[in-house]
């Protein structure tokens, strides 16, 4: 008897990552950082 190895129950979800769309693939941790705190900036005007 063989068993699926396909099985996906047991992982998690993917995280939700669509608060970083608009930086770019490759960009530093600076710029992250400088992109999370411009949208916190937005969130609290």
């Amino acid at each position: 008897m063989t068993q699926a190895t396909d099985h996906h129950d047991d992982e998690a979800p993917e995280p939700d990552t669509s608060h970083l769309d608009d930086v770019e693939d490759g960009c530093g941790c600076a710029e992250v950082w400088e992109h999370l705190s411009e949208e916190r900036a937005d969130a609290d005007d």
